[in-house]
């Protein structure tokens, strides 16, 4: 029996940087080519890189929700499909076999040596803003289940065979989708993301050895357990629950109540997590698959710890999920909808464990981060008069919502805890290039943000409309009821709101979940929601709170009311009056 080789700390980092310079490469060439304006002005993408035992190893700057459940997308590969061999590449996007929502396609190509040994797998996933839907949007928030939905689904469908495309499937896709140049110009980025992993690793195992590769594999994973496990032995031990509760939608209109039970055990170097006391399947499209649900308590637990630990296989090892088939935050059943799996619940997943960890442990934890999918995140479509074709694409105008947590204010642009600021927000002027529409603003809204020692992130509110044309507008807006919440004495955040602006100047109000015309004259009005707080606000540092007033995000008698700050004329704190504020509070 061979002996396993050990590698020094100097290799692990060396090998470690080189496959997470491989899956940036992947990244960078989805950025350059893909042709949906949400990977390429959005980055809504994600590439890494799996063992042939489908365990994550790498996933450089990518979007948590996207590659924490990688290892579930591989192993579907390995149920669904067999006879790999060199040049082949699958097609994944099914919530019923380890995909996160049906408008995540991914490419998966197994790494195989002249050989025919299979050491690695690489994956390339994009959002689509047409995966073809029923619907002209990429988030069916009102499918009662599948079929309603009617995406295009395909469960690890071998779509390259000696490296040549199966045009079946390639035909088959460019029918269905309304815009099929479009989505074979982000198959092909997709695709040509994965070769490149598939290239570079191929030539670093033959310049280090496929040996060396395989050992540095066991001890990344090894030492990313040891550094969680290492991490969740400071926490106290205890037990907390937290219930966040979703606004009321389409199949749902009481909303849906999500409970989190949150365990640590530092004795065992461990923490857990149980889902199952929630509602069953709802015949809506916010169903959770296993992977969403799964990542989203992920990234709950990872929010409230040490940051640097990496996200692979051997730091999810420490964390216990337990999920119920048939739940709502689950598994899901066929032929459930999950066409908004992704977000909104999944978010609400995160925030009830991250709120659950800052009730056990002081240092540790997050307030609640603001609820997802405003018309500032609309998908959009129509036909543009500019060249008399049709467009479908999701915008990334304006969200904001990061929480507050023990250490740091909410990020400004966190835009969802499921892609953690890893998303970009779109740019103003390249949304007008390229669909017939004007932005007439985009700003933070003032007096929004969960007040606390740490403050959230503020509201952002953003107007849009069409020019010459009408244009379909596709949001499922949370957070318009049920807003975010703070945690350890922070405030709650400002909610959500979505509106039309009529030619006349009056605005009309909308449901938080539509899919509504918006005439040429109208405009789109979106406001989405802050952050929640953590911390006691009087606590918070006084000139933090002078800056904020200084830069017009917090009103001078919010600061002296809820934050106990007094200003002078030229914004300096009045050092004397804030103390009195303070004592008498």
């Amino acid at each position: 029996m061979q002996q396993q080789l050990e590698l020094d700390g100097g290799k692990l980092a060396v090998l470690s940087n080189r496959l997470d310079g491989i899956a940036r490469k992947m990244g960078n060439t989805l950025l350059k080519t893909g042709r949906s304006g949400v990977i390429n002005r959005g980055k809504d993408f994600s590439c890494c890189i799996v063992s042939a035992e489908c365990e994550l190893l790498v996933a450089a700057e990518s979007l948590p929700a996207h590659v924490l459940g990688a290892e579930l997308i591989a192993k579907s590969m390995h149920e669904l499909q067999s006879d790999f061999r060199r040049g082949d590449a699958f097609l994944h996007n099914s919530p019923y076999h380890g995909n996160a929502h049906a408008a995540d396609h991914t490419i998966l190509v197994p790494i195989i040596d002249e050989q025919g040994v299979h050491h690695f797998t690489v994956l390339a996933k994009a959002h689509l803003a047409d995966i073809g839907n029923s619907v002209p949007t990429t988030y069916h928030a009102a499918a009662k289940d599948v079929y309603e939905e009617g995406a295009l689904i395909f469960p690890a469908t071998r779509v390259q065979r000696d490296y040549q495309d199966i045009s079946d499937i390639i035909e088959m896709c460019k029918v269905r989708i309304r815009v099929p140049d479009q989505w074979y110009g982000d198959y092909l980025a997709m695709m040509a993301a994965a070769r490149i992993g598939e290239r570079e690793i191929l030539a670093l195992g033959e310049e280090v050895g496929w040996d060396t590769l395989h050992a540095f594999k066991k001890q990344w994973i090894d030492y990313s357990a040891m550094r969680m496990e290492q991490a969740l032995r400071q926490l106290p031990k205890g037990q907390a629950e937290h219930i966040t509760v979703h606004d009321p939608f389409p199949g749902v209109p009481d909303g849906v109540p999500v409970k989190a039970v949150v365990e640590t055990d530092p004795d065992n170097g461990k923490i857990r997590v149980d889902l199952t006391d929630n509602m069953d399947n709802q015949a809506c499209g916010l169903n959770l698959t296993r992977t969403t649900a799964w990542t989203a308590a992920l990234i709950g637990v990872f929010n409230s710890i040490d940051h640097s630990i990496p996200k692979n296989t051997g730091s999810c090892s420490r964390v216990e999920v337990k999920l119920r088939e048939g739940c709502i935050v689950g598994i899901p059943k066929h032929p459930y909808s999950c066409s908004v799996a992704t977000s909104n619940l999944a978010d609400r997943v995160t925030n009830a464990v991250q709120v659950s960890v800052s009730k056990i442990a002081a240092g540790a934890g997050m307030a609640e981060a603001g609820c997802i999918l405003p018309p500032g995140l609309a998908v959009v479509s129509g036909l543009d008069p500019r060249n008399n074709k049709h467009y479908v694409n999701q915008i990334l105008l304006a969200t904001s919502g990061g929480p507050g947590n023990p250490h740091n204010d909410g990020w400004l642009t966190l835009l969802c805890p499921a892609n953690a600021g890893m998303s970009y927000h779109d740019s103003i002027e390249l949304d007008e290039v390229y669909h017939p529409m004007i932005i007439r603003e985009r700003q933070f809204v003032a007096d929004t943000e969960g007040a606390g020692n740490k403050r959230g992130a503020f509201s952002m509110r953003t107007v849009y409309g069409p020019v010459g044309c009408s244009m379909e507008v596709g949001f499922a807006s949370d957070g318009n009821v049920n807003v975010p919440q703070g945690t350890r004495g922070g405030e709650s955040a400002s909610g959500a709101y979505a509106a039309i602006l009529k030619a006349d100047g009056s605005e009309e109000p909308l449901p938080a979940v539509d899919q509504c015309v918006v005439a040429d004259g109208e405009f789109i009005v979106s406001v989405s929601c802050g952050g929640g707080g953590y911390g006691q606000p009087l606590t918070r540092d006084a000139e933090a709170v002078a800056k904020d007033v200084a830069s017009g995000l917090v009103s001078l008698d919010r600061a002296k009311n809820i934050y106990g700050v007094a200003l002078n004329g030229d914004y300096s704190v009045d050092i004397e009056a804030t103390n009195q504020l303070r004592s008498i509070s």
